[in-house]
Order: C-alpha cells, then sequence, then structure tokens
C-alpha cells in the first residue's frame, strides 16, 4: 500500500472536503483518506493509480501539489462506526437547536435568532453529507447536495427579503430576553458538541470538518447574544437586524459550497 500526501491549498471548509471525498469516491484503489483541514493537507492511503488520483482531485482545481508518495506499512484502522456515531449526535444536536432557535426567533421577533437557526440547519445538511460520504453511490450524494444546497438558499433569500423588509419599515423591537437566553443555550449546545468532536481526536475529514463549523458557530452565537445586549441597551431593532444579515451572508455562502457538490 502507499501513502500519498497532498497540499491543497483551497481547502478550507466542509465543502472543499466533500467535494473531494465524492470526487474520489469510486476509486477502489484508495484504502482511506486522512484529512488535516486547518493545515491544508491530505493523505491519501492507496494501492497504485496515483497518477489517475492525482488528475482527479486536479480537476477540482484546488491548487494541489503532491508532496510525497511512497510504500507504507501504516495499518489502516476503520473509524466509520464511530464517526457516525459522533456525527448523528451532533447533527441532532444542531438540528433540534434549529427548531427552538426557528420557533423562539418567530416569536421574540428576531432575525438574529432565526438566522441563526438557519446556520444550525445548514450545519446538519452538512454533518448529513459527512454521514452520506461514508457510504453510498455518488448519484445519490449529488442529487441530495442539490436538494440541500438550493434548500438552504431559498431560506436565505427569504430571510435576506426579511431583514430589508424590517429595516425599510416601522417593525417591533424584538424582545432581547429571549434573544440572549436562547442563544445562550445554543452556545453551551454548540460547546457540547465542539467538546465531542475534540475528544475523538480524529483527523478524518467529517470530524476536521465538523470541528470547523462547529467553532464559527459559536462565534455566531456569541454575536447574537452581543446583538441582544445592544437592543437592550439602544432600545432599537438594528443591532439585531445587522447580526441577522451577517448569519444569512454565511448561510448563502455554505449553500453554494454545497451545491458544488451536486455537479
Amino acid at each position: 500500500m502507499d501513502k500519498s500526501i497532498f497540499k491543497i491549498a483551497k481547502m478550507d471548509c466542509p465543502s472543499e472536503e466533500a467535494m473531494i471525498r465524492m470526487k474520489l469516491d469510486s476509486y477502489v484503489q484508495i484504502e482511506k483518506l486522512d484529512f488535516d483541514i486547518p493545515n491544508r493537507k491530505l493523505t491519501v492511503f492507496h494501492n497504485g493509480n496515483l497518477n489517475s488520483i492525482q488528475a482527479a482531485i486536479a480537476e477540482l482545481k484546488f491548487k494541489d501539489e503532491l508532496v510525497s508518495s511512497e510504500p507504507t506499512n501504516e495499518v489502516v484502522v476503520d473509524e466509520a462506526t464511530s464517526q457516525r456515531k459522533m456525527l448523528w449526535a451532533v447533527l441532532l444536536i444542531n438540528f433540534v437547536f434549529f427548531g427552538l432557535e426557528m420557533t423562539t426567533g418567530i416569536i421574540s421577533r428576531s432575525m438574529g435568532l432565526i438566522a441563526d437557526s438557519l446556520d444550525m440547519l445548514a450545519d446538519s445538511f452538512v454533518y448529513a453529507l459527512s454521514l452520506l460520504a461514508v457510504g453510498g453511490s455518488p448519484i445519490r450524494k449529488k442529487n441530495i447536495a442539490k436538494t440541500a444546497g438550493y434548500f438552504q438558499m431559498v431560506l436565505a433569500i427569504i430571510g435576506f427579503i426579511e431583514v430589508i423588509r424590517r429595516f425599510t419599515n416601522i417593525s417591533e423591537i424584538p424582545n432581547f430576553n429571549t434573544m440572549i437566553i436562547v442563544s445562550i443555550l445554543a452556545l453551551i449546545a454548540n460547546g457540547l458538541c465542539l467538546y465531542l468532536l475534540q475528544k475523538s481526536k480524529s483527523k478524518e475529514a467529517h470530524m476536521q470538518a465538523s470541528m470547523i463549523f462547529t467553532s464559527n458557530d459559536v462565534i455566531i452565537n456569541s454575536g447574537v447574544i452581543v446583538a441582544g445586549v445592544l437592543v437592550l441597551w439602544t432600545n432599537s431593532r438594528i443591532p439585531d437586524l445587522i447580526i441577522g444579515a451577517m448569519v444569512f451572508v454565511v448561510v448563502i455562502r455554505g449553500s453554494i459550497k454545497i451545491l458544488k457538490l451536486g455537479k
């Protein structure tokens, strides 16, 4: 078995990782893909066929470079079962909080909570795609990716329209108490997800991708909390609308990347 290490300059989020995994899914020579997203490194354990594997990666135009390739006696351990359990856990937590934040966001008239709920939903899709990457046909994965991407895009566009409507029309000031309390609960939930993912100490693509997205969620949750405090201090709806718009930008960016998976 050979061990080939690639440096991939544009691999900086779960979408690129998923695109690479789907691209290489049909190569039976590949025993394992080991991603190190923070360092933009991909290690491929395979039985020959390096040229075809390298050509497939190059087609994605992620500025890849083959660092090294040599025979190895390393034992490839199948961590699929533990990964599935971990990903199911963080997926369910995110989906539950999507429902909680969407409901409380509508009741409290907070665009920040509504936007954050859509970000939670977007993350759930990413985790679901990571689970599908463990098995299943490439065609099925691409169809699901398209559906997920378009769904997120539609939700984000509707959210932007609502933000613009509230900016241009007189609307009620959101309930800052609900904003702060629910965002603190979401922050705790994402902190738990991050702890579980880090505890696994896995360098596999799915786990690294999940850690990056969950870390971003912690930042977004903190932003909604700050917006709630600013709503209290200024007695204005503007901080809530600003944070809502910022999160919708993140959701749209994610949906565009996911749609690339379906090509």
